[in-house]
């Protein structure tokens, strides 16, 4: 679960620091990258249900760990953005921007071989060699991650209450 909690701290400060800069990019729009954040972990699913009950229910083979792909966060983020009445490109955007810090996250820690998972498929099966960074289970990953996230909240709160240049002359020119 901590791996899990860091994923999701990690998307939230990076979509955080990104707002500073796209005006669009409101808290409502960062909670939906969040939510990407998610997706390439949804192959847990395995631990409670069985593949191939879920195989078995679709009517053709499945594999839970396709689901943490670049192309299983694509499925998952399309699927995810159809459920948006309005701006379903934007929350698409969103959505597999969340899943694909996830995965950049994922390509850098310790795996028993020396290599990441097949993160880039389709677009290739190779395994990279990982720089072997961290270990999902080190409570410093999380540490840390909730260190930068707290750092980024207090510097996002200042950001908000005081504005910037740009509003302030706004302000003077209607007045």
């Amino acid at each position: 679960m901590a791996e899990l909690l860091s994923h999701l701290l990690i998307v939230w400060s990076v979509l955080t620091i990104v707002s500073w800069r796209l005006e669009w990019l409101t808290p409502r729009w960062v909670a939906v990258g969040v939510i990407g954040g998610i997706l390439p972990d949804l192959n847990r699913l395995a631990i409670g249900v069985p593949e191939r009950a879920i195989a078995d229910f679709l009517g053709v083979p499945f594999q839970l760990d396709a689901i943490h792909t670049l192309g299983g966060v694509v499925i998952l983020a399309g699927i995810g953005a159809m459920t948006f009445a309005q701006n379903q490109r934007r929350a698409f955007g969103l959505l597999f921007a969340g899943a694909f810090v996830h995965l950049l996250t994922d390509a850098v820690k310790s795996y028993a071989d020396g290599q990441a998972a097949m993160w880039l498929y389709p677009l290739t099966s190779y395994r990279h060699p990982t720089p072997n960074l961290y270990v999902s289970a080190d409570p410093e990953v999380l540490a840390l991650s909730i260190g930068v996230a707290g750092i980024v909240f207090v510097v996002d709160r200042r950001r908000r209450i005081r504005p910037n240049s740009t509003q302030l002359r706004e302000k003077r020119r209607d007045a």
